[in-house]
């Protein structure tokens, strides 16, 4: 494993942070200007020009200053240094649908690799300025200021955010019926629509504990660090150690993860759900 100093861990951060801030100003620029909006292949993943243009922002910033990493973006695909142990793995606007419609929830999400591991997160949403960094051993910050997750400790009282992946019309695995079942158990389940804002979400203590499958490490990396140094836990859904290619986890406050795994698990994409009844996954919800 690579040995890294919390000095080194902090010129990242400040990079990434650098980074997401001007890609988070081509972000403000667009806002309510766009005239196109394109898709990606996949029915309702969306693409604009201030997506292709923020990441290029990011990108120009992280070679400059790290030209020997190596890059994973959701745009341009990997470049830069195949083989060093640091990647940045990085999303220059979380939200594309949110922003199109000009919903304030979204972002740029920057995250650092370190042989696979997220150690650095920088998660910016430039509409409402917040400001969220975090680097392993460092801490966690939301506006400069130290974050920590929330202290809500039963479902019962918890709020929960989630979301709902590109394939969900094709799939039984969608979702579905976990939303259903987890808004029976809690104060109320979110769909945010920005995977690295829900998880700083849940960094801050705004929300208590968040689930999704169908992401991609671009999406995750950095909150997964937000989450982590601020006191929460990340996980896969049965709580073994977390897979990023997998696309899929469980990140709470902690006092809720054994609750929320075990009850994820009770949940069948198709059949009789507890106390609900059937739940078709392909029939609207």
């Amino acid at each position: 494993m690579t040995s890294v100093t919390a000095d080194k861990l902090k010129f990242f951060l400040d990079i990434a942070t650098e980074a997401a801030l001007q890609g988070g100003a081509v972000l403000q620029t667009y806002w309510g200007k766009l005239e196109a909006v394109e898709e990606k292949g996949r029915s309702g993943d969306l693409v604009t020009v201030a997506d292709k243009e923020s990441e290029a922002k990011v990108l120009e910033v992280l070679q400059r200053h790290s030209p020997d990493c190596g890059i994973l973006a959701e745009e341009s695909g990997v470049l830069g240094n195949a083989e060093s142990s640091f990647r940045w793995a990085i999303d220059p606007l979380d939200g594309t649908t949110n922003y199109a419609h000009q919903y304030p929830v979204c972002s740029v999400s920057i995250g650092l690799l370190i042989d696979g591991v997220p150690e650095v997160g920088v998660v910016y949403n430039p509409i409402r300025g917040d400001l969220f960094q975090a680097a392993t051993g460092v801490g966690a910050t939301y506006n400069r200021q130290p974050m920590r997750v929330s202290e809500t400790k039963t479902l019962d009282r918890s709020l929960l955010v989630t979301g709902f992946a590109y394939d969900r019309r094709e799939r039984d695995d969608n979702n579905y019926a976990e939303f259903c079942y987890l808004t029976h158990l809690t104060q109320g389940v979110r769909r945010g629509g920005s995977a690295s804002l829900d998880l700083a979400d849940v960094a801050c203590g705004r929300i208590d504990g968040y689930w999704e499958r169908g992401l991609s490490p671009w999406d995750l990396a950095a909150g997964i660090v937000l989450v982590r140094e601020a006191g929460g836990v990340v996980t896969a859904y049965d709580q073994s150690p977390l897979d990023l290619p997998s696309g899929r986890l469980l990140a709470t406050n902690g006092h809720l993860h054994s609750d929320l795994s075990d009850r994820l698990a009770e949940v069948q994409p198709l059949g009789e759900l507890p106390g609900i009844g059937r739940l078709s996954a392909r029939s609207p919800v």
